[in-house]
């Protein structure tokens, strides 16, 4: 371009800027103003409409510049402008192919401007974007358009949530992807779905309605982002969170703020830096007392997981041709990382929800081979799958098959533990799917010399001592088994059967609450193995009286009271005609605890008559004779606390190995997955050995995580740093410029001995009156 038009432009754009300026402070006064640059606005976009698709950067850098003034200067003139945001709309949707790129962009930036002046709301502006989103094949169009709608999206439910809006967006996405289902356009759903889930802006079940048809499409790339969701998509969202958490909790210290602000000088701007801070800290607080939101699992707000589980194994995993086609050339075009996703999902669904389809655990017999790529990660699926409710016989071919291909003596050690490993994952969560024959022939292996088969055989026996001694041979079966056998206290595991739910922990609580009651009795002087019903009301008293209401309220932790419309006693005696006495009536514990596998059975609290014999008589009695109150919980958690912590100390050999079982063999968490790294831990954590490049990016790893070491000077020096205190006189002194310091020197030197002698006294005598100042008063 001459430098004489770009001059010329220049000085245009200047003059509009000076004008919007202007109008802004006086709209009034600057009407006919306004006016000449609408005229020209119009005369500029009947020549563009003309013919939109010849246009240069020449004619359309006028027209950019009025389209940015008008749309600045807008508010100020609404009856005049109000067709601008309509011309816009019309020349972005006739003519987005043949727009020059920077003269596009400025439209869409106009749009957004005008939303944020509120002349149009976001249902207009993203009735805009979306269809533009969509149709367009300029890739940093896309870029714009997507960041411009995640932009919108955020600022509309900043505040509070725009439920209208995000049901409008929610139903315009769900569309999109059952429109056309072996496009790539659900792609876009995908991104907007994900980081609105990510940013905790959109958390309701129609949010993972729109991820599970996206799970179900056609398309291989839209499959994999709608499967990569569930698998992913929580653990995204509690990062984001502890991010956002981390960069909030920035220490504030008002102490020291208001120390340099009493004695440096007075200014408004640390008057204004104190106010802020001020305001931080009660917006924190103020945080900490509002309650948690309920951040449900994807997982856990599916519809119909049954139906979803079985969609996704017969459509993507099973070899057979797609629905409503006859050809061939319909089958699943997935690859295998695709589908090993594909299966971890399913497997996650059915482990989750104990869902049942009998035909998934038969998918898995032509994948179980050592050679197989990426075999652990089918044997984590397989493992992952199982659950109580899976038939045993559907399981003991599997099983069976990963002893025959990987537990052998002719087998690599880490081809052997990750087949013993697989094995145990799977018996953990259902012990019957194993007989004894083959469990006394992998037991055997714990005489192994490889230390990682040794490890999982050994995990392996640990398990069975555990659920099922009474398969193990005697020799096998350990101390505390046999012991259990012989007293009857260990009952055969039945298919089907479910644990009968109870407090974890409780039998602490009770333990220490027999220990207290005996140490009282001792103090009174009576016999300390002998309780009565005196004991237990004292218990009640005094846990009572040591819980403070105004505690309860302000902890954080507490759930607050339950209220009950009826205090009537239950009683549950077996015989209709005996009457119960005061003393047999029995209180029920109103309070949700969590349990190993889940919350506290509501049946089995609310009807102890239905437990058996067998099963009540082990459970503790504290769940069903007495309220546990607010302190007994307290007590409770720090009891738990403690026993892990004790658990983990050193003790004798045989307490030690009981507590470490324990632990090694309860399940984990039912929303953790299982992955490959479970499969091949122990094996490649004691045979693998790490090259010498991996062993220094270990240790490069754990040096930058180890904080630096200083010494307790350097400690408390940056410690008084950071509380903002002053160093010392005598610190200040070494710090001191040398030519300052040398003409007390040369002084010094030149002293004589009387005057060296007066010095030495007058010091000997000031630091025994404690300084200059002295000690007095």
């Amino acid at each position: 371009m001459p430098k004489r038009k770009l001059a010329a432009l220049e000085k245009v754009d200047a003059d509009l800027t000076n004008l919007q300026h202007k109008i802004k402070r006086d709209p009034q006064s600057y009407t006919s103003e306004f006016q000449q640059q609408w005229l020209q606005y119009q005369n500029q976009r009947e020549i563009y409409l003309a013919n939109p698709s010849s246009s240069s950067t020449e004619t359309t850098t006028p027209f950019k510049e009025l389209l940015e003034f008008i749309a600045h200067v807008s508010d100020c003139y609404k009856t005049v402008t109000v067709d601008f945001p309509q011309h816009l709309i019309d020349i972005l949707h006739k003519h987005h192919e043949h727009l020059e790129p920077d003269l596009r962009e400025k439209m869409v930036g106009c749009l957004v401007l005008l939303r944020k002046k509120e002349i149009i709301d976001s249902t207009v502006l993203l009735q805009t974007l979306f269809p533009l989103l969509t149709v367009t094949t300029s890739k940093p169009l896309r870029s714009l358009l997507l960041q411009k709608i995640l932009s919108d999206l955020r600022n509309s439910n900043s505040k509070t949530k725009n439920h209208k809006l995000n049901r409008t967006v929610q139903t315009l996405l769900h569309n999109l992807v059952l429109s056309d289902r072996t496009s790539s356009k659900s792609l876009f759903a995908i991104k907007i779905t994900r980081e609105l889930w990510k940013r905790q802006i959109w958390t309701d079940a129609k949010t993972v309605e729109i991820m599970k048809e996206c799970a179900l499409a056609d398309n291989p790339k839209v499959v994999t982002g709608g499967v990569r969701f569930f698998l992913g998509g929580d653990k995204e969202r509690e990062e984001h969170e502890e991010e956002g958490s981390s960069d909030e909790e920035e220490t504030i210290d008002m102490a020291r703020l208001r120390h340099q602000t009493g004695i440096n000088k007075k200014s408004k701007k640390a008057d204004r830096t104190l106010k802020e801070a001020a305001k931080k800290v009660k917006r924190k607080e103020k945080k900490k007392g509002a309650p948690h939101p309920l951040n449900f699992s994807a997982l856990h707000l599916l519809h119909n997981a049954q139906g979803f589980a079985e969609d996704l194994f017969h459509k993507h995993l099973q070899d057979k041709v797609l629905q409503n086609s006859t050809t061939a050339a319909s089958r699943s075009k997935l690859n295998l990382e695709q589908k090993l996703l594909c299966l971890q999902l399913t497997s996650r669904l059915i482990g989750l929800h104990k869902l049942h389809i009998l035909s998934f655990y038969s998918y898995f017999l032509k994948y179980l081979k050592p050679r197989q790529p990426s075999v652990t990660t089918f044997l984590a699926c397989l493992a992952q799958a199982t659950h109580t409710q899976v038939p045993p016989d559907e399981l003991e071919k599997p099983v069976q098959m990963i002893a025959n291909e990987f537990v052998s003596e002719a087998s690599a050690g880490e081809v052997c533990a990750a087949g013993l490993n697989a094995i145990r994952e799977i018996c953990v969560r259902q012990p019957l799917c194993m007989n004894e024959t083959l469990l006394q022939d992998l037991v055997e292996y714990r005489k192994s010399k490889d230390k990682g088969v040794l490890m999982a055989a050994k995990g392996l026996l640990g398990l069975y001592r555990q659920v099922a001694p009474e398969m193990l041979k005697a020799r096998d079966r350990g101390k505390d088994a046999n012991m259990g056998l012989r007293s009857g206290e260990r009952p055969q595991a039945r298919y089907g059967e479910e644990a009968v739910g109870e407090i974890q922990g409780l039998d602490l609580l009770e333990q220490w609450k027999a220990e207290e009651r005996a140490r009282r009795r001792e103090e009174k002087g009576l016999d300390p193995d002998i309780s009565g019903d005196d004991d237990e009301s004292e218990d009640d008293t005094t846990a009572w009286d040591a819980w403070n209401v105004d505690e309860a309220e302000e902890s954080d932790d507490s759930g607050g009271w339950i209220n009950v419309e009826s205090d009537e006693e239950i009683n549950i005696s077996d015989s209709d005609d005996e009457q119960p006495s005061a003393k047999k009536k029995v209180k029920f514990d109103l309070a949700s605890h969590d349990t190993e596998n889940g919350t506290l059975d509501k049946e089995a609290s609310l009807a102890p008559s239905t437990i058996s014999s067998t099963t009540a008589a082990t459970l503790s009695k504290l769940a069903t004779t007495r309220i546990l109150t607010p302190a007994d919980l307290a007590k409770l958690k720090e009891l738990q606390t403690n026993s892990a912590v004790l658990a983990g100390l050193p003790k004798s050999h045989h307490a030690r190995h009981a507590a470490q079982a324990k632990l090694t063999h309860s399940q984990r968490h039912v929303d953790d997955a299982l992955d490959a790294s479970h499969i091949e831990g122990l094996a490649g954590l004691s045979n693998g050995k790490l090259s010498r490049e991996e062993k220094i990016k270990l240790l490069q790893q754990h040096k930058d995580e180890r904080p630096e070491h200083k010494s307790k000077a350097a400690r408390k020096k940056e410690r008084k740093e950071t509380e903002g205190k002053s160093t010392t006189n005598k610190e200040k002194a070494r710090k001191k410029n040398f030519l300052m310091t040398l003409g007390k020197a040369k002084k010094k030197g030149k002293r004589s001995l009387v005057e060296h002698g007066r010095v030495m006294k007058a010091h000997s005598d000031r630091a025994k009156r404690g300084g200059k100042r002295g000690n007095a008063g």
